[in-house]
């Protein structure tokens, strides 16, 4: 059995209770679980050599300081994500507290407040709680709800899934979410396994 059926019937009463509980739902989000994670819990690396910053990172970094933080992930986590989605600035930690987390890799010290409001689970304190499977799947489930992706999983759309989870937003180019190739071959193989039925 793949890790993706384990997953569904380890957690049946969980989706069924929030309604990712059709094939074709289930097909989408899992493929895009798998395609951010693995389907393993994790935290964003970001240990990056100086020339991956450049390439991943133009706007933070020039040659001299991407070699300057090349391979230290907590610098460059505090430098990229300062000052936004609600972090404090580069000195204040928040980027590494509050990168990437959990099955969807969930970002941003807003994200963190988000998800505790919402659930009643204080990820803002203890962010680290993503990297357990129950509570990296009761975040992704959650955000998966806030975005209404079941609805749209059932119109069959993966550019949009994956513009909202990628992107954040609807964007009006077809397959420029990151990963899109990868995201659409996970839903291929997913369609599959929970038999979905072409119509």
């Amino acid at each position: 059995m793949s890790q993706a059926l384990e997953l569904n019937k380890k957690y049946k009463t969980l989706l069924e209770k929030y309604r990712i509980n059709t094939p074709l739902r289930q097909a989408h989000f899992f493929a895009q679980l798998d395609h951010e994670s693995n389907l393993i819990p994790r935290r964003e690396n970001m240990n990056y050599s100086a020339k991956r910053l450049l390439q991943v990172f133009p706007k933070y970094f020039n040659n001299i300081s991407a070699n300057q933080y090349a391979g230290k992930s907590q610098l460059i986590a505090n430098k990229v994500y300062a000052n936004r989605m609600d972090n404090g600035n580069e000195t204040s930690g928040d980027g590494y507290k509050y990168r990437g987390g959990g099955l969807l890799q969930h970002t941003g010290k807003a994200e963190y407040k988000i998800l505790t409001a919402r659930t009643g689970i204080d990820y803002v304190n203890n962010p680290d709680w993503l990297i357990k499977e129950p509570d990296a799947l009761i975040a992704a489930i959650d955000y998966w709800n806030r975005l209404g992706l079941s609805n749209v999983a059932d119109k069959d759309d993966l550019d949009t899934i994956s513009d909202l989870i990628n992107i954040g937003r609807k964007t009006k180019v077809y397959g420029d979410a990151n990963g899109f190739a990868d995201r659409k071959s996970k839903l291929i193989k997913y369609k599959k396994e929970f038999n979905v039925i072409s119509i």
